[in-house]
């Protein structure tokens, strides 16, 4: 289930706190995250560039991982991109090298939590560059995705919990084991009506984030 993330305010890159380093760890290959994140959203080099305040050599520099990236200037992408800049930390350190591109360890899982939302997204594919996205949902009772339509194909299953799907104008209400499949193209929403959270396996094509 892709959705769309809320809009943050631009940070000021000069502030930072007394946990945030000056300087990212090189090894954290952010770069390829910002190149795939970017290309999946379908924007330029330049669109991101001009959304982040930075020039575009800066940029392509940095999705190379051939310049330092500040944590002001990851701030400024990650709000341009419509993500938070916990997108690129909160899967933790990243696996064995000869395994990145296939395998994702459940601890090297990155998260994407929506303010306001409550939800939250775990991805599960190595990466964004592949012919679908595999995610994992949880959202919290009482929460609500917002009406979304988008190109490509859908289908997942409820993990756990109940889910309300609505695709156009007809409704269902799913439980645990229960499958689905949809194209995206149709406006879809999604809600908890339960008092236990839900959880729920997506399949995306093409990626979407």
């Amino acid at each position: 289930m892709a959705i769309q993330a809320l809009s943050l305010p631009l940070p000021d890159a000069s502030v930072r706190t007394e946990d945030s380093p000056d300087q990212l760890d090189p090894e954290a290959a952010i770069g390829e995250q910002l190149r795939e994140l970017r290309q999946i959203k379908a924007m330029t080099l330049k669109e991101v560039a001009q959304l982040a305040g930075i020039s575009v050599g800066y940029l392509s520099q940095l999705e190379r991982n051939q310049s330092h990236l500040p944590i002001g200037v990851l701030k400024k992408i990650s709000d341009a991109l419509g993500v938070h800049m916990n997108w690129f930390f909160q899967g933790g350190p990243q696996g064995a090298a000869h395994e990145r591109d296939i395998v994702v360890r459940a601890q090297h899982r990155r998260r994407l939590s929506f303010t306001g939302l409550g939800i939250t997204e775990e991805l599960l594919s190595p990466n964004l560059s592949g012919p679908l996205e595999l995610l994992v949902s949880t959202i919290e009772p009482g929460a609500h995705s917002e009406n979304y339509s988008h190109d490509g194909a859908e289908a997942g299953v409820v993990l756990a919990g109940t889910l309300d799907l609505w695709v156009s104008d007809r409704h269902f209400r799913l439980e645990a084991g229960d499958s689905f499949s949809f194209k995206s193209a149709e406006v879809h929403r999604c809600a908890n009506p339960a008092e236990v959270p839900t959880r729920v396996l997506w399949v995306i094509t093409p990626p979407h984030y």
